[in-house]
């Protein structure tokens, strides 16, 4: 694959996997709804989305989001750092995700830590680094 295109692809991904973080900030922080449904999180079965607990995990979806967002801006910008950053996000997508496994719609969470899994694998130092140079 020609690297701009993969560069590109992966700043699509970066985009769309980063804003559709904003789906576990807006069903904790607002009324507008995000398809999340009533069901608790897996560490007890009192804690919902709206709960003050909940709310902690939706600014870490949010968190998340601008990490990302972050990201996409680093590599977009040919920055060392975006890397780093991108696993980060990757790392905090899964904290904020996991707890909230019975919540989430299916699709949303298995792309989601499906897309998190990915970040983390094919960017991690030990052979993230081919990556990287073969789309700078």
């Amino acid at each position: 694959m020609d690297s701009n295109i993969l560069r590109w692809v992966i700043i699509v991904v970066l985009l769309a996997h980063g804003i559709g973080h904003i789906m576990g900030f807006l069903e904790a922080w607002t009324t507008i709804p995000a398809g999340f449904t009533n069901q608790p999180w897996l560490l007890s079965d009192s804690v919902t989305i709206e709960s003050a607990i909940g709310r902690v995990f939706g600014l870490l979806w949010l968190a998340a989001m601008i990490a990302f967002l972050g990201a996409l801006f680093g590599l977009y910008t040919h920055q060392e750092w975006w890397r780093t950053l991108a696993i980060a996000a990757a790392l905090i997508s899964l904290i904020a995700i996991v707890p909230w496994w019975n919540t989430v719609t299916a699709g949303a969470r298995f792309g989601a830590v499906l897309v998190d899994v990915l970040i983390i694998l094919a960017l991690f130092p030990t052979w993230g680094e081919q990556i990287v140079r073969s789309i700078e």
